[in-house]
C-alpha cells in the first residue's frame, strides 16, 4: 500500500480470547486497523469461568499439549503457527513452565504478555464493552471470536439470523493443587517415558501411584460422590476430549486405566520392580512451580465432594487446593451448514467467525481459526483475495473438517486436530537412507512424512 493510498477501514473482532487476540494480532499485523472488543472489563459484566479481564486468559488446563511438530498434531499446529508469526505461539513460548513433551504455560505471565503486545501495537485498540446483539451494520468486517461464553444476547441474535438451534456441552475444569501440600514420600517426579518437554525438564510431572485396592475404592468414591447437574443443559453432549472424570467411570471401572490414569512410561523409583495399577499425574501450573493441576481431572463433582474425594489419592491425602473443578458451558454452530471456505455466514458474509464456537475444540485450535480469520478478513481489507492454506496443513483440515469435513448425515461435533484430518498418505516401508522400516514403525514414520509435507504446504501458502 503506498503513501497516497486510503487507508483501510477497520476490522471489529468481537471477544478478546485465544482466537479474538490472534486475530487481532494478525489484521494489525498485515497494516489493518482493528477495533477488539472484549466486555470483561465491563463493570458488572463477567463470565462464569473467567477470573480476570486480561485478554487470552486460559480458562481451563495451563497446557497447549505436545510441542512435538514431527509426531504430533497438534505440535504440527504449534509449528504451523510459529511459521505464520502467531502472537499466542510467541506469548505461550516466553512463558513456559515444565510439562514433559508438552507446550505449558504460567497463566498470568501468558495473559500478561498478550494484553500487553496488542495494547502496543499503534494500530489495535481495544475497546471495553459488550456487544449486545449483532454488530451494528455498518461494521462490514467483522470476525466473531467470543468463544464458548458468547454472551446471551449475542448468542440470541446469532440464532435468530441463522435460524438454526444452538449445540451446547459442558466442559470441565480440573482442580489445582498447592505443591508443598503434595507428599512426595509417596509421589515422585517424572514425565512419561522420561520425555524432555520444550523446557528441556524430563520430569514435569508429578505421580501419584494406586495399588488396586486402592484404586477401586477410588472408582467407588468418584461414583458415588455427589454431582453439579443443571437442568436446563442435561441432554447436551460432553466432547471426548475433555469427559469429566466422573463420566468417564461411569463408562466402565478399567477406563481411567486406560485414560488419565493409565500407569505405562512410569517407574516408581522407590519400588521399581512393583508396577502401579494406576497413576494419577499433576502438572506444573504457574512459573514459580508452586501450583499443579491434576491432568484429566476435570470434574463436575459438588465442591463439598472433591477434597474429600481427590485426598483419597495416594500422595494428595494431605491436598490443599488454590481451585476446585467446575464447568462452564459450550456453544458451536452448525459450522458446516452455515459457514463458507473463509469462515464468513453464508447468510450474513460481513461476519466471520474464529475459536471454539465454529466447532474446533482446544486453545491451539482455537487460536489457529483466530490466525486464520484475522489473515482472511485483513487480506478482504486490503481488497486482496486470499484462499484458506491447503488441506493438507493442520490448519487447512481444521478448516475442511468445520466447513463440511464430517461424515454427510451425521452430526456435526468439535474436534481436535489429529493426522485423521489431514489426506492421507501411505506409510513408508523404507527410510530416507533405503533402510527396511519394521511395520510397527511405519505408523510413526508417515506421521512424520505428512509433518513435512504439511510444513511445506503451508510455507509455501505464505510465501505465496
Amino acid at each position: 500500500m503506498n503513501a497516497s493510498s486510503p487507508s483501510p477501514s477497520p476490522v471489529h473482532v468481537i471477544g478478546g480470547g485465544l482466537a479474538g487476540s490472534e486475530a487481532a494480532w494478525q489484521i494489525a499485523s498485515a497494516g489493518v486497523p482493528v477495533i477488539l472488543h472484549e466486555m470483561r472489563g465491563v463493570p458488572g459484566v463477567k463470565t462464569d469461568a473467567h477470573h480476570t479481564d486480561g485478554l487470552a486468559e486460559l480458562v481451563c488446563s495451563n497446557s497447549f499439549r505436545s510441542d512435538d511438530w514431527e509426531y504430533n498434531a497438534v505440535g504440527l499446529l504449534h509449528a504451523e503457527m510459529r511459521a505464520l508469526d502467531s502472537v499466542i505461539m510467541a506469548c505461550g513460548d516466553a512463558n513456559q513452565v515444565p510439562a514433559g513433551g508438552a507446550l505449558a504455560v504460567d497463566r498470568e505471565g501468558f495473559s500478561q504478555a498478550v494484553t500487553a503486545r496488542l495494547e502496543a501495537h499503534p494500530l489495535v485498540t481495544v475497546v471495553r464493552e459488550e456487544i449486545a446483539g449483532l454488530p451494528p451494520e455498518d461494521w462490514d468486517n467483522v470476525i466473531v471470536a467470543t468463544g464458548p461464553l458468547t454472551s446471551p444476547a449475542l448468542a440470541e441474535a446469532i440464532l435468530k439470523a441463522t435460524g438454526e438451534e444452538s449445540l451446547s456441552f459442558f466442559d470441565a475444569i480440573a482442580p489445582i493443587v498447592h505443591a508443598d501440600s503434595i507428599d512426595f514420600d509417596i509421589a515422585w517426579r517424572q514425565s512419561r517415558y522420561d520425555k524432555e518437554g520444550p523446557g528441556g525438564d524430563a520430569a514435569a510431572y508429578v505421580n501419584c501411584p494406586m495399588n488396586r485396592e486402592q484404586y477401586d475404592a477410588f472408582i467407588d468414591a468418584l461414583l458415588a460422590g455427589p454431582k453439579a447437574e443443571f437442568k436446563e443443559w442435561e441432554n447436551v453432549p460432553y466432547f471426548d476430549g475433555c469427559l469429566p472424570i466422573e463420566v468417564m467411570a461411569e463408562r466402565g471401572r478399567e477406563t481411567l486405566r486406560h485414560g488419565p490414569m493409565k500407569p505405562v512410561g512410569l517407574t516408581n523409583p522407590r519400588d521399581p520392580q512393583v508396577k502401579a495399577h494406576a497413576i494419577v499425574q499433576l502438572r506444573q501450573d504457574n512459573a514459580l512451580g508452586t501450583l499443579f493441576n491434576m491432568v484429566g481431572f476435570q470434574t463436575k463433582l459438588k465442591h463439598g465432594a472433591q477434597a474429600e474425594v481427590f485426598r483419597m489419592i495416594p500422595g494428595l491425602q494431605d491436598a490443599q487446593f488454590a481451585r476446585l473443578g467446575g464447568l462452564h458451558r459450550n456453544t458451536f454452530l452448525n459450522s458446516p451448514k452455515l459457514l463458507d471456505r473463509q469462515l464468513r455466514l453464508k447468510t450474513m458474509p460481513r461476519l466471520r467467525f474464529a475459536g471454539q464456537v465454529t466447532g474446533v475444540e482446544g486453545y491451539v485450535e482455537s487460536a489457529a481459526m483466530g490466525l486464520l480469520t484475522g489473515r482472511l478478513a485483513a487480506a478482504q481489507a486490503l481488497g486482496r483475495d486470499l484462499a484458506p492454506p491447503p488441506p493438507e496443513t493442520a490448519m487447512g483440515a481444521l478448516v475442511e473438517h468445520i466447513t463440511g469435513g464430517h461424515l454427510e448425515g451425521s452430526k456435526f461435533q468439535p474436534m481436535n486436530i489429529n493426522y485423521g484430518l489431514l489426506p492421507p498418505l501411505e506409510a513408508p516401508k523404507v527410510d530416507a537412507e533405503g533402510k527396511k522400516i519394521p511395520p510397527k514403525d511405519r505408523g510413526r514414520a508417515k506421521k512424520r512424512l505428512m509433518s513435512v509435507r504439511a510444513i511445506e504446504a503451508l510455507k509455501a501458502w505464505r510465501d505465496r
